[in-house]
């Protein structure tokens, strides 16, 4: 290999199996399931510009927690070992700890040798090769060859920077770059910026801190999240109430035909769907429990429904503006909390999600197979991994440019993307793969109703899947986006 360099540092170089980009919940699920392929005596790189093993919760604000039981939030089929009750929703740090004890169990099965604090600069492909370059903020280069490379960033998530205001009698923060305790310790009024998951998050957290706190949200068009209380029910009402998310996805699915979102959206919302503020139009496959709702609902002073624009310092005082036109009086020390959505914002261009070469396999929303990046790293590594990817009739969607064109179409697409995909899958590997997938969150159910949950979808799948393909079809017309089988998309 030559020897190039940069400044004064020579340019490394190194050697795996198997290289992977991306420390989060896409890698840890790829690393995972790579490892039981894998086996003892072979090396693994992985690869992440964070300091740690953890991906997005690495950098998210101190104060979230899971929106599901934690339980299901795991690489592969590895068990949580902290000791919780399964309904816990586990914070920030349990989180981090989790992926530790997930990365050392990997360890116990292959050699796992980690660059943390280093920048996926490439690949390049030649001969069943992979060459992959990564540097650090040292000005250090490495070159690591492989004949498998997973670049597993899924989302890229980058945290949020305060909005830029031109008002300087307000003070405009993001939950990432912000101590909460300093906020919820100052009297003056807040304003959360944005109605999503991160909004929700933060306006529970000072409300309950301090239910008399001056509170209100800006949420544009709504944001409404599935009911944890019917999809998550507890204790014996497992056995016959609640409704599984594999079912109420497929209840989705059943009133969705391409062209009728805004009729299945609100069919959608209005059975199976919570929300705090007057209206909601938006699923991001977000969950939220009824007391939670109720409590945001009950703390918010005031809710705008629309776009911030800016803050502007006028003759009486500061004024926020918003898209509309309207305008609000605010009190000078305000506090402004950017919690706007950051999911599919820096993916980073397209990537077929698999190359031609067949040696680079990428889990990224650019090329998205299925609704959530965790799942398509465990699934479509174990394709990669068998060798099934290259003549699998799976489709890959842009699910950036589909958001760009509407919100409320997209996890409508990409929920009919995974029902397509995974029925394809389903023909191709061992029901031991998915009878060992730990992100299941049908198995909160007893064993009664999984059963009975599995033997439908064997009877209906195939059905199903070509219901899926025209709807998808169908998508492709309407929005002019990627959306259909790796062989009739362009290439990188």
């Amino acid at each position: 290999m030559a020897d190039e360099s940069t400044g004064s540092h020579p340019a490394e170089s190194e050697s795996c199996d198997l290289c992977i980009v991306g420390a989060g919940l896409a890698g840890m699920n790829a690393l995972a399931v790579a490892s039981a392929y894998l086996g003892r005596g072979r090396r693994v790189i992985l690869v992440d510009r964070r300091p740690r093993v953890g991906g997005m919760w690495v950098d998210a604000y101190p104060y979230v927690r899971l929106h599901q039981p934690h339980p299901w939030f795991t690489a592969g089929d590895i068990r949580w070992t902290q000791g919780h009750d399964r309904r816990h929703l586990a914070t920030r740090s349990e989180v981090l700890d989790h992926f530790a004890h997930c990365l050392d169990v990997v360890r116990r099965r292959v050699t796992v040798d980690t660059l943390f604090g280093w920048e996926f600069d490439g690949v390049t492909e030649s001969d069943g090769t992979a060459t992959v370059r990564v540097s650090d903020a040292a000005g250090r280069t490495c070159t690591i060859t492989t004949p498998r490379f997973i670049n597993a960033v899924g989302f890229a998530i980058t945290p949020n920077d305060p909005l830029p205001v031109q008002s300087a009698e307000v003070r405009s923060v993001s939950p990432n770059f912000c101590d909460l305790d300093e906020i919820a310790s100052d009297r003056a009024p807040v304003w959360v910026i944005g109605g999503g998951k991160t909004g929700m998050d933060t306006a529970h957290a000072l409300i309950t801190a301090d239910p008399h706190r001056e509170v209100s949200m800006v949420a544009g068009s709504g944001t409404y999240f599935l009911s944890r209380d019917e999809t998550f029910p507890q204790g014996r009402r497992r056995w016959w109430s609640g409704t599984p998310a594999s079912v109420s996805g497929a209840q989705m699915l059943s009133h969705f035909d391409g062209t009728n979102e805004n009729e299945a959206n609100r069919w959608f919302r209005d059975t199976y769907g919570i929300w705090p503020t007057d209206c909601a139009d938006t699923y991001v496959l977000g969950i939220m429990s009824a007391e939670e709702s109720r409590a945001i609902a009950a703390g918010l002073r005031e809710v705008v429904m629309d776009r911030f624009v800016d803050v502007t310092d006028e003759i009486d005082g500061p004024v926020m503006t918003f898209a509309g036109g309207e305008t609000r009086a605010i009190t000078p020390g305000s506090w402004i909390i950017n919690c706007t959505g950051y999911v599919l914002r820096d993916a980073g261009p397209y990537q077929p999600y698999l190359s031609r070469g067949g040696a680079v396999l990428s889990i990224q929303p650019r090329s998205a197979t299925m609704h959530l990046t965790s799942f398509m790293a465990y699934f479509m590594t174990h394709m990669f991994y068998r060798d099934r990817l290259a003549d699998a009739p799976l489709y890959e969607m842009d699910a950036i440019d589909l958001r760009a064109k509407s919100k409320v179409i997209l996890p409508f697409g990409i929920l009919c993307l995974s029902q397509h995909n995974l029925s394809v899958m389903f023909d191709r590997l061992p029901n031991s793969v998915f009878l060992g997938c730990g992100s299941n969150v049908d198995s909160w159910y007893p064993l009664t109703r999984q059963v009975r949950g599995s033997l439908t979808f064997l009877l209906r799948h195939r059905r199903d899947r070509d219901s899926a393909r025209r709807t998808l079809d169908t998508l492709r017309e309407r929005f002019d986006v990627r959306c259909g089988p790796l062989a009739s998309s362009p290439g990188p």
